[in-house]
């Protein structure tokens, strides 16, 4: 039986590139002050700034806020990551 995957609506919503707010978003792949990694509806976003912080999570709506200096916002491929079928508990623990 095939998993349906259900695609939920991506919109980023940055002010001043200090603030913002993400939609579609599955997991927080990784994220420390300088980067932030979130595996979206579209492929793996990748926000690099400083002083980067997530300040609100709610991955049941698939949204996430974050301040700090956002420099870029970068989309990559994330079949990879997907494939790999580990979660983020489990890459942690290794």
């Amino acid at each position: 039986m095939e998993e349906k995957i259900n695609i939920r609506p991506h919109r980023i919503t940055m002010e001043n590139r200090t603030s913002g707010t993400i939609t579609g978003i599955r997991e927080v792949v990784a994220f420390d002050e300088n980067q932030i990694i979130l595996d979206t509806d579209m492929g793996l976003l990748t926000v690099k700034g400083k002083d980067l912080h997530i300040s609100r999570l709610t991955l049941e709506k698939g949204e996430v806020d974050l301040n700090g200096s956002v420099e870029s916002l970068a989309y990559s491929s994330n079949e990879a990551f997907r494939k790999s079928g580990e979660s983020l508990l489990a890459r942690l623990f290794k």
